[in-house]
């Protein structure tokens, strides 16, 4: 990444564990004159904690592919998320008592993890934003001030939060209300939580005014009602909220479908199941289907195999895909602009539905993706997916019925987009201006 220290404005420090929590530094990069921190890595960690996040983020994500192995895959899942369990919300009662991972982690802190990055952060005065709850909890730790941690789920695990939330400087910057509430459980303070929305890039957005998403959701919505179902009772609001010159018909191409794979890259075959389902549609270029793996060669490679095996030209479903992190964001984040339907685990994803873009869900990975997927649901931004092998039965009910041009428009209209400014605001103000229009958040 290019260094521009005349423009930094902050340390953004992540991790390399899945994608979800790379995707939120990706869309705040820019605030980094030196590019993005990554705990886990030579450069901000001693040998010894180096081999503690290796083995941390290699079992995380072999134990998430092996979730649909027979017989073993789906004991050591469940192992692993018993321990990143996270209780139900109501009743509501006091969490701050701090549970097993969040004194295993004090307990490495105080072995001096995290020592390393912070003598890198403390060589400029900035103020430090974690996509990750970790390098949060370590500049907590060693008392360090402006210390922001984007949260990048619905719902978080306790061990998000130190074990003394009373004493803590830490700022949280919430995507959603259900995060915001879970973190007053946990003890945060109202002072000390921002609800922002998460980061979405601002290549997506345009400036404050959305120059770039309104007139990309006018076209998007004119795609998902192919039957004239969603127009009739909604036109006039749609028209309200993004203007006249944003809802008409523009040049024509065919429907887009987005499978993405998560970053672990568990659930992939699902995504060849919905193209084969969908290879008449795909033939006649009546749809266009695109795969996301990632940034994993070896998903990447059974793709190109499949579509092969499949008899379906490599032109017809495009394949978003880069062994580079940062190179596969702008990939995706440029292939987002023109995709109709997001279909992709519960992830942090689901907030692109603020983008207006209806996500259908595959099953949770995880506990904090079932939280996701049951938020998603509520803001009914979102739906369950049915079986990928009836996709072109399935998929085609719901796009003829006006659904999920529905589910857009109840996305934009709830989700909050705004998080990359409000952040920003913060940065900059040290507050934020609470807004109530939906094109203000």
């Amino acid at each position: 990444m290019k260094k521009n220290k005349h423009h930094e404005k902050a340390w953004v420090v992540s991790v390399r564990m899945g994608l979800g929590h790379q995707r939120a530094a990706f869309a705040l990069a820019h605030l980094a004159g030196d590019g993005v921190l990554n705990v886990g890595e030579p450069v901000t960690c001693e040998p010894d904690e180096l081999k503690l996040w290796h083995n941390i983020t290699n079992g995380y994500e072999t134990i998430s592919r092996m979730k649909n192995v027979p017989i073993i895959g789906n004991g050591l899942f469940n192992l692993m998320n018993a321990l990143l369990y996270i209780p139900p919300f109501y009743p509501i009662r006091d969490l701050s008592k701090p549970n097993m991972q969040a004194k295993f982690i004090r307990g490495y802190l105080e072995k001096g993890m995290g020592k390393k990055l912070m003598e890198i952060v403390e060589t400029r005065p900035l103020p430090m934003i974690s996509t990750y709850f970790v390098p949060s909890l370590i500049a907590d730790f060693y008392n360090y001030s402006r210390n922001y941690c984007v949260v990048t789920d619905a719902e978080i695990n306790r061990a998000w939060v130190p074990v003394d939330p009373t004493a803590s400087k830490t700022i949280y910057l919430a995507p959603c209300s259900r995060a915001m509430n879970r973190l007053k459980e946990y003890g945060v303070r109202d002072d000390k939580i921002f609800l922002t929305g998460f980061p979405i890039p601002r290549e997506l957005l345009g400036s404050e005014k959305l120059e770039i998403l309104l007139p990309d959701l006018g076209q998007r919505l004119r795609q998902l009602d192919p039957e004239n179902r969603f127009w009739p009772l909604h036109g006039s609001s749609v028209e309200h909220f993004i203007g006249h010159r944003n809802v008409r018909q523009k040049m024509k191409r065919p429907l887009t479908i987005l499978y993405a794979v998560g970053g672990a890259g568990a659930l992939w075959e699902t995504g060849l199941a919905a193209v084969k389902s969908l290879k008449k549609q795909i033939m006649r270029k009546e749809l266009r289907f695109a795969l996301a793996p990632g940034v994993r060669p070896e998903i990447y490679n059974k793709y190109v195999e499949g579509l092969h095996e499949l008899r379906i030209p490599r032109e017809l479903v495009p394949i978003i895909y880069s062994p580079d992190t940062v190179n596969y964001f702008e990939l995706f984040t440029r292939f987002i602009r023109e995709t109709d339907i997001l279909w992709t685990k519960p992830s942090e994803l689901v907030f692109y539905s603020a983008l207006g873009l209806p996500i259908i869900m595959t099953e949770p990975v995880g506990a904090q993706e079932e939280y996701n997927k049951k938020w998603l649901l509520e803001i009914q931004a979102g739906m369950s997916q049915e079986d990928p092998a009836y996709a072109n039965e399935w998929l085609l009910d719901l796009l003829h019925f006006g659904r999920f041009a529905e589910s857009a428009w109840d996305g934009f209209l709830k989700a909050r987009k705004f998080g990359i400014y409000k952040i920003e605001e913060i940065l900059r103000t040290g507050t934020m201006i609470r807004e109530s229009s939906p094109l203000r958040r």
